[in-house]
């Protein structure tokens, strides 16, 4: 993946590299999708996803964050195009106004070298701002997930990714993915990263990742039954 710089600290996140790059293999974006974001904090997904699809929309409910956001995706050289809500830096975060901005080189960039997509930010609450007409949607937590799974499954979102790190909250989300007709597959993944200890090497775990993957499927509305199911299970 080209790298992603982060000079601007959201105070929480962002999503670990090894895991978007899961995601965005689930997410399959390309230059046809409007690609919806709910909760953009640093803006790591939000410039991973410019890079690959045709429009980008980035949720955040807190202003600050927001301002992070948009900050990021300047030093790495994405534009927004609408900043609904947005608003100015807290003199005390971590964000120093001041502070220039260095745009990283592109050349990596997955899109041919046609540069990455430009970014609508909207300071909201979702369900509240998402817009009718996504082709993915990622959730990077777990606030109001049921009605934000609501709107996906009433405006035909094709694919759905949720990320959650706590195990009751897989387990209530995948529910709801499943009640939603939504629900594909679930990933749960961990990784760990090597460090040096007494001239070998040993490893320090991240915390488990859960991510539920779906969307909505319009070309079989005839699922298995599950008689049929229990089989092909039974089977394996």
């Amino acid at each position: 993946m080209a790298n992603v710089s982060l000079p601007h600290d959201a105070k929480a996140g962002p999503t670990k590299p090894e895991v978007r790059a899961v995601l965005l293999s689930k997410l399959d974006l390309d230059r046809s999708d409007h690609f919806v974001e709910v909760g953009s904090c640093t803006g790591a997904v939000t410039i991973e996803a410019a890079r690959r699809a045709g429009r980008v929309t980035a949720i955040e409910r807190k202003p600050d964050r927001l301002t992070v956001t948009e900050r990021n995706l300047a030093a790495n050289g994405i534009g927004v195009d609408d900043r609904s809500g947005l608003a100015a830096a807290d003199p005390t975060d971590s964000v120093d106004p001041a502070s220039p901005v260095t745009p990283v080189d592109l050349g990596s960039s997955t899109d041919g070298g046609r540069g990455p997509a430009t970014v609508t930010l909207r300071e909201a609450e979702a369900p509240a701002g998402l817009p009718d007409d996504a082709d993915a949607l990622f959730l990077g937590g777990s606030r109001n997930y049921e009605a934000v799974l609501d709107h996906a499954a009433a405006t035909g979102v094709d694919r759905v990714v949720m990320n959650v790190s706590r195990l009751e909250v897989a387990g209530a989300a995948t529910k709801a993915f499943r009640d939603r007709d939504l629900l594909e597959d679930v990933v749960q993944f961990q990784v760990s990263h090597g460090y040096e200890l007494a001239g070998a090497t040993s490893f320090d775990s991240d915390n488990p990742v859960y991510m539920l993957v779906g969307g909505v499927d319009g070309e079989d509305d005839d699922p298995a039954p599950a008689e049929d199911a229990d089989r092909a299970e039974a089977a394996r």
